[in-house]
């Protein structure tokens, strides 16, 4: 089943007294680029996350927002980090002198700066609570993906029936290109006759003419080529595996066999197929660019 690249989800759980919740988002993305957005203490949970998330998304703009309560936990220990502190005041006194200022430290200004205070927990509890949070972590993926899911059925459905759209022109295309060179050879005939006002023409001039033209607007190559396109990109839409970068790929072909029998109609009524088919084909690129 294909999936979109957009998504949701969320889950909570605990680690011993510490609350988690998690949320994941997602839009769309050339590759899978994830971000983990977790308090800055247990910022080496990041990577652990990362590989977490890439088990489960391929492609894709991934935000990972996890939130952790620890008011209820009683064994989180507050450490000062008494050279920085001590570096900052001394740079605040010396800004006072410099510019002249009037001095005033106080216990929370220096509490506002980066890395002054930290929380710690033993190694022990950090190892449980890095495993807790990946647990919590899957289970919120998991309800992401069935959430891709729905959509990316949603996204197979659309492209499915443009598919039934873009094969139903084909075939008009088809029938209208010998239909043109009939037409053709019949108006040549008619002009022969009126140049050399006689009936006696020579046959195999036209027929020669007829053949010529053709070979020039024959699409039958292309019309081939489109179906098996057709078949193929029916054949990615059933599959379990990410398909959006083959569908990218598969719908240049589309284009440029839509190009290609364009340039050879020679009629209104082709040029009118060929413009919706294109319109269709571009529909599905849009498409494309939601699918992982």
């Amino acid at each position: 089943m294909i999936k979109s690249m957009t998504g949701y989800g969320s889950a909570k759980g605990s680690s011993e007294k510490i609350e988690i919740s998690v949320e994941v988002k997602s839009v769309n993305n050339r590759y899978l680029d994830s971000s983990i957005k977790i308090p800055r203490v247990y910022i080496a949970f990041e990577e652990p996350l990362k590989s977490i998330v890439s088990k489960y998304i391929s492609r894709g703009k991934v935000d990972v927002f996890v939130s952790l309560d620890s008011s209820n936990a009683d064994d989180v220990e507050i450490k000062l980090n008494k050279p920085l502190a001590q570096a900052y005041i001394t740079t605040l006194r010396e800004m006072s002198e410099e510019f002249g200022m009037v001095e005033k430290i106080s216990v929370m200004d220096l509490t506002r700066f980066p890395d002054v205070l930290r929380a710690e927990k033993s190694e022990a509890d950090t190892t449980r609570l890095c495993a807790d949070i990946s647990d919590v972590l899957e289970e919120a993926l998991v309800g992401f993906n069935k959430m891709r899911e729905a959509e990316g059925e949603k996204l197979r459905e659309d492209i499915k029936a443009r598919l039934g759209q873009i094969e139903l022109l084909s075939k008009m295309a088809e029938e209208i290109s010998p239909r043109s060179v009939a037409e053709y050879q019949k108006k040549l005939e008619t002009r022969m006759q009126e140049v050399l006002q006689s009936v006696n023409i020579d046959e195999a001039r036209i027929l020669t003419e007829a053949a010529i033209f053709a070979d020039k607007v024959a699409i039958n190559e292309e019309i081939v080529r489109l179906k098996s396109h057709i078949e193929q990109l029916s054949e990615m839409l059933k599959s379990n595996e990410p398909v959006g970068r083959k569908i990218d790929f598969i719908v240049q072909e589309f284009n440029r066999e839509a190009n290609t029998i364009g340039s050879k109609g020679n009629d209104s009524e082709m040029a009118k197929i060929t413009v919706e088919m294109k319109a269709e084909i571009e529909k599905i690129r849009e498409q494309a660019q939601n699918i992982e």
